[in-house]
């Protein structure tokens, strides 16, 4: 058996949270000898789900790099459940947890994996903290973020690991969905476009918003915005995109759900995704959700959805308004392209994240750095 430990922050909830929530649930149905646990310094939304996927979730307690004793105390919890648990590996998930708890993994005499969740500038201070402790081995997410790994760990060895995906929500019954459709404001008819992310301006909700300002005129779509604001600017920033939606005249189209934890659900209810990033995307997994759920993929060519999204599955345009409009309006009218492009998606997400393929390549992975350090 393997026991592997991964650490993390735990106090919001986005891609990595989601990602995390999938490896612990599916690992569960695994017939793997590996065991999970993860270590958390917030309790929260995160820690709950995991709780409830029947995984062990240690607490660390809630550090704060602007109070450095809260981050000893981490530490020396995390050194505690190093020493108590005899793990084979550790593996920290994003920048934060590295810097801040990569020594404490090294000191352990733990072999320290590094889950890269996001590109590399190697200008930021957390980043630069982050290279003092180099990994056994970094999993990135994409090719695209691997290849900024160079930024701050040039000579690590590394493994592109597309992450597993949440299981896909079954497919309702067609009243099911009507009335789901219903709740939200729109009919049978309507050809309903669906945006679920964090509440971040590069997640492109203004261009989006600004693309279907131009689409005014033409009849039969509905928008939902599905993601709640977590931090202080992020309410600001939703504030001026509910304003936007009034200025654009699009109040009666435009429908903002909030945070959710049935998103693939809302997938199977919609028509079509667009997710129009206007600075690149780490991976992505909110577009894999929705080629699970059989949706059409508008976004821009920017990052790692160049290696999700296809011809075959979606379209993918410039950050631009009218780029997009046009994108959008010849998907909203023509339900025969829609249905085309939905058919492939399942399957293209089932290449790139199925969860047994997943799980087998990261045990390799893992197998392979421990068997480096008893070496």
């Amino acid at each position: 058996m393997m026991r592997v430990l991964h650490v993390y922050s735990g106090n919001l909830y986005g891609g990595i949270e989601s990602f995390l929530v999938s490896l612990a649930r599916e690992s569960a149905r695994s017939p793997s000898d590996t065991v999970h646990e993860f270590a958390l310094c917030f309790e929260g939304r995160l820690a709950d789900e995991l709780r409830a996927a029947n995984q062990m979730v240690h607490s660390l307690g809630a550090a704060r790099v602007g109070r450095p004793w809260t981050v000893w105390t981490a530490r020396r919890a995390l050194g505690a459940v190093l020493k108590a648990g005899g793990y084979d590996a550790a593996i920290c998930h994003a920048a934060w947890p590295q810097a801040l708890f990569g020594p404490v993994v090294r000191s352990a005499g733990v072999p320290l994996v590094f889950f890269q969740h996001d590109a590399l500038m190697g200008t930021h201070w957390l980043e630069r903290w982050a290279s003092v402790t180099s990994p056994e081995l970094v999993l990135a997410n994409s090719h695209y973020t691997a290849r900024s790994l160079v930024n701050v760990y040039p000579r690590a060895q590394y493994r592109v690991r597309h992450p597993l995906a949440p299981q896909a929500a079954r497919v309702p019954e067609s009243s099911e969905r009507n009335l789901l459709r219903a709740d939200f404001g729109a009919s049978d008819d309507d050809v309903v476009i669906i945006h679920a992310s964090r509440m971040q301006e590069w997640k492109g909700h203004r261009l989006l918003l600004e693309a279907l300002g131009r689409m005014r005129e033409a009849r039969g779509w509905r928008l939902w915005m599905v993601g709640g604001a977590q931090r202080e600017e992020e309410v600001r920033y939703l504030d001026g995109l509910v304003a936007q939606s009034k200025a654009l005249g699009l109040e009666g189209r435009v429908r903002f759900l909030g945070q959710r934890s049935d998103v693939p659900r809302l997938m199977r209810a919609a028509d079509l995704h667009c997710q129009p990033n206007t600075s690149p995307e780490p991976f992505g997994l909110a577009f894999i959700e929705a080629l699970q759920a059989g949706l059409p993929v508008v976004t821009t060519a920017l990052g790692g959805p160049l290696e999700i999204v296809d011809a075959t599955c979606g379209k993918l345009v410039a950050p631009d308004a009218g780029a997009l409009s046009s994108a959008l309006l010849r998907l909203v009218v023509d339900a025969e392209a829609r249905r085309r492009l939905g058919a492939a998606g399942p399957a293209r997400a089932a290449m790139l994240c199925g969860a047994e393929s997943f799980l087998r390549g990261l045990d390799e992975d893992l197998r392979t750095v421990v068997a480096g350090a008893a070496s």
